[in-house]
């Protein structure tokens, strides 16, 4: 009899068309799709392929987004946005997406990722695919040309680290809080080439916009892939954007077998405080109450971990009919087009802006360091997921990483708050 198999494994064993695969296991695996952006994708992968002399394994299963260097800041980033879009012709790619938002948001959003996928991305918070029952993450420039030349990637079968998180979050407490207090108690190497798994009824109580920010951020943990099982939830979620239901039809197997992980930890939900992570690390958390002192100039909201539409609304929930602390800057970068979109019809938009926002481009902005990045000795609060040192300007600059709550909180009161004392 078979050892039970997690999510992890099962997603793998897939891929490789295989029955069941032991920890430790190097498999070749199929490659269901590829997502690679204009700062990993054409400007890299097209001498290499010219110089193989071959062409893209499936054009179908290759999707580009621009978002790092949009809207173009310097003669450089122009150039890189001109070649991307001339190499897209080129090739005849037929998903692009440009200038409409933050790659690992537009991609959920178009339906290309479904449940029991393989995907890879050339971008290292990749693992925000897991959210969907994906197992994806990130690679560099060379397997990636392995991928396009081929469609296929050797991978070592990881062990499983599952996260339970139990109970009931607290009002404005976040996906996020539950990340960086993983990353400051584990480090940044704590899940290191490992799958971390996300489970408990705190998580299945999560929208999906919530689960993408745990997927994603177990990047900062050293993980390769960070996983949600399938649920009504996401499946739900995957029909309101269209998806067809071919694809979803067996959706709900992609789950671990009970007793399968190598590894639990569990946390309580309901006793997790608003987290805060000073410079120059997302390991350097703390509870908010432990940088109550500090005084921000910028308030940014923005980036794949904090600025879908639902982190939108949270921080428009603490800044309604009010207006942010004199000598504080907000600056909001929603995640994507058609979030923005929704966000202006709703009203949710207007709302930031009428407590002082400027609304920024669709794109990775800041917190990539591409553009827009903050001033010498400035201190930020940031609903980002890092904050090394020179990441988002000079290294001067002071970042401190929270919740869309925690930074609307902060911006409304001029230092550091609890967003718990505003809602309340």
């Amino acid at each position: 009899m078979n050892a039970p198999q997690s999510l992890a494994q099962k997603l793998i064993a897939r891929a490789a068309g295989q029955a069941h695969v032991a920890v430790g296991d190097i498999v070749t695996c199929r490659v269901d799709l590829a997502m690679f952006h204009d700062s990993s994708g054409p400007r890299r992968l097209k001498p290499m392929l010219e110089k193989l002399g071959v062409p893209i394994w499936d054009r179908n299963r290759v999707v580009l987004v621009l978002d790092h260097y949009v809207p173009a800041q310097d003669p450089d980033a122009q150039h890189i946005i001109e070649l991307t879009r001339r190499v897209a012709r080129e090739w005849k790619l037929p998903h692009v997406i440009d200038s409409e938002g933050i790659c690992h948001v537009v991609l959920p959003e178009r339906g290309h990722l479904a449940p029991g996928l393989f995907c890879v991305g050339g971008d290292s918070h990749s693992p925000t695919g897991g959210a969907f029952a994906c197992y994806m993450f990130g690679i560099g420039a060379t397997e990636m040309l392995g991928v396009c030349a081929t469609g296929e990637l050797w991978v070592q079968v990881p062990r499983t680290l599952r996260m339970q998180w139990d109970g009931q979050l607290s009002d404005g407490v976040t996906a996020k809080d539950m990340m960086l207090h993983l990353i400051g108690r584990f480090g940044m190497n704590g899940g290191q080439y490992q799958a971390v798994e996300f489970g408990g009824t705190a998580v299945q109580a999560l929208e999906m916009a919530e689960r993408m920010t745990l997927s994603n951020m177990s990047a900062e943990l050293g993980a390769q892939v960070g996983l949600c099982e399938a649920d009504d939830t996401l499946v739900r979620h995957l029909r309101g954007l269209g998806v067809d239901e071919s694809r979803l039809a067996d959706a709900l197997q992609w789950r671990s077998d009970p007793g399968s992980a190598d590894q639990t930890h569990a946390f309580d939900a309901a006793t997790l405080a608003p987290q805060v992570a000073a410079p120059h690390s997302p390991a350097n958390t703390a509870a908010v109450t432990a940088h109550t002192d500090v005084r921000p100039q910028i308030a940014y909201i923005g980036a794949c971990t904090g600025a879908k539409l639902q982190d939108l609304r949270a921080a428009a929930r603490v800044l309604r009919g009010q207006r942010v602390a004199e000598g504080v800057q907000l600056l909001v970068a929603p995640a994507s087009r058609r979030e923005q979109q929704v966000a202006e019809r709703e009203g949710t938009l207007q709302t930031l802006i009428d407590a002082g926002a400027q609304v920024l481009p669709n794109s990775c902005g800041a917190c990539a360091g591409y553009g827009g990045t903050f001033a010498e000795g400035q201190t930020v609060i940031s609903s980002t997921a890092r904050n090394f040192k020179g990441r988002m300007g000079p290294a001067s600059v002071q970042v401190y990483l929270a919740s869309p709550y925690t930074v609307a909180a902060s911006a409304l009161r001029g230092r550091i708050t609890d967003p718990r004392e505003v809602l309340a």
